[in-house]
């Protein structure tokens, strides 16, 4: 058979038109090679909105850093972004739902392309704020995250937040008619104040401080022989007791998480609401949680909270988790300033400190709040004052759980650094043991370890009546 013959292009012939058409699409093509190809846009993974009474935070969870700008846009307020090499894509549109009604700073957002690969944000805003944009590398299960932290111009005082709610009252009125109806109250007040002090400690006092000012020591007036000193009648100080509590973790920062799934932060707000609540029906007592929903709060700002209110006590709450799932039992922790006395006290330290990465702290802002609260670490008297509560408590913990360790353990938390406040940090169980996430889980035990705790604190005051307070700075 004869063999097909091969179609063979027709010769170029020099001038004409298909010679042209050849010569374009390759010079089209060489064009192509020689122009870079524009870099693909960074895809938005998630969006999450966290509202809260401090301030409302936007995350954008993306996989690779963002660079952004913003300003400010008055009457009405509003705040604008605009975000570089990113394309709009549905999970970006569905910011615009995560707003809720109920959210403090934000009225609404609204999403658009403004231009080519840059995306604008306009939040409307329900008052003036003051934004705080920043970056976070890669953590721990998380891509690269934009952050839009919304502060109020006038940050949230937290004693106004608690008179608003009813929880703060002026010390003297309500205690005093809780004594009236209990008499034997677990909180005691402070003793009698006295109007007159001994001669002996007067002398002391002058003399110290003359010492001290290097000027002598004035001579004591003498009284006239015969008449009685006139003393005024001594009045009875009753003083309320001020306990911080803080659930651990939070917004951004789920904490440690169970095989069934059980998130830390959750855990650790359910038992806190439940320990607040049976504290405050302890007379003079009233109680402050450092935060009551599920949002982030930067360690240095858990301490801060504290002292603005002038907490006798604070007290940290969390659920242990350990490497192997057998670990199991309660523990409480106060601060160490000479090194963890255990090595799994240290490493639990070293793990919830990194809850400011984790959560997503402004380092930028975050180094001066610590700077301003942990300015004290010779803290030995607050050191001594922990382990009297610590051991209170863990002894009623006893109780109704295991205990991992018999005594207090001391380590360096970074959450227990307040220098004026007796400070515990309690892990109420490992929820990285399945049997112990289980009892978590439990209305029940979530309602135990309330008591206990209440307990332990109630014994610690009645043998350690607080003293009459100073205003801290």
């Amino acid at each position: 058979m004869p063999r097909p013959s091969r179609l063979r292009p027709a010769p170029l012939i020099p001038g004409s038109p298909h010679r042209r058409t050849l010569l374009k699409a390759g010079g089209t093509l060489l064009l192509s090679v020689l122009t870079p190809l524009p870099a693909s846009a960074t895809q938005i993974m998630a969006v999450r909105v966290w509202p809260a009474p401090d301030y409302t935070r936007v995350t954008l969870e993306n996989d690779s850093e963002l660079k952004t700008t913003h300003f400010l846009v008055a009457d009405p307020p509003r705040l604008v972004v605009d975000i570089d090499g990113l394309a709009l894509n549905n999970t970006l549109k569905s910011l615009v739902a995560k707003v809720e009604s109920n959210d403090p700073y934000i009225k609404q957002v609204r999403v658009g392309q403004n231009r080519p690969n840059v995306v604008r944000l306009v939040f409307d805003l329900k008052e003036e704020i003051k934004p705080q944009v920043f970056t976070l590398a890669p953590v721990a299960g998380y891509q690269h995250r934009l952050i839009f932290d919304l502060y109020p111009v006038k940050p949230v005082d937290p004693i106004a937040a608690m008179i608003q709610k009813g929880e703060w009252t002026t010390d003297g009125a309500p205690a005093a008619a809780a004594n009236s109806a209990n008499p034997a109250s677990p909180l005691p007040a402070t003793p009698p104040a006295q109007t007159e002090v001994a001669p002996d400690a007067i002398a002391k006092l002058e003399s110290e401080m003359s010492a001290l000012n290097g000027t002598p020591p004035s001579q004591p007036v003498q009284p006239t022989p015969g008449k009685q000193v006139a003393r005024a009648p001594a009045q009875k100080v009753v003083r309320m007791v001020t306990i911080a509590l803080d659930p651990g973790h939070g917004g951004e920062d789920p904490g440690a998480i169970g095989a069934k799934g059980s998130r830390e932060k959750d855990i650790v707000l359910a038992v806190a609401k439940r320990l607040k609540a049976k504290l405050e029906q302890l007379p003079n007592t009233r109680v402050m949680l450092t935060r009551d929903g599920d949002y982030f709060v930067p360690l240095g700002q858990r301490v801060q909270k504290a002292r603005q209110v002038q907490a006798d006590l604070f007290v940290s709450i969390h659920a242990d988790a350990w490497i192997s799932p057998t670990a199991r039992g309660s523990s409480v922790f106060v601060l160490s300033e000479k090194g963890a006395s255990s090595s799994a006290a240290r490493w639990l330290a070293n793990d919830q400190n990194k809850a400011d990465l984790i959560g997503g702290a402004n380092a930028a802002v975050q180094d001066k709040v610590l700077a301003s609260v942990l300015f004290d670490l010779s803290t030995t008297a607050q050191i001594n004052d922990s382990l009297k509560v610590g051991k209170a408590v863990l002894k009623e913990i006893g109780g109704i759980n295991r205990l991992h360790k018999a005594a207090v353990e001391q380590a360096g938390f970074a959450v227990l650094k307040a220098p004026d406040i007796p400070s515990i940090l309690v892990e109420t169980a490992f929820i990285s043991n399945p049997d112990e996430e289980a009892r978590l889980r439990d209305d029940g035990y979530q309602n135990q370890l309330a008591d206990a705790i209440t307990k332990g604190i109630k014994r610690y005051f009645a043998d350690n009546p607080p003293m009459a307070k100073s205003r801290q700075t």
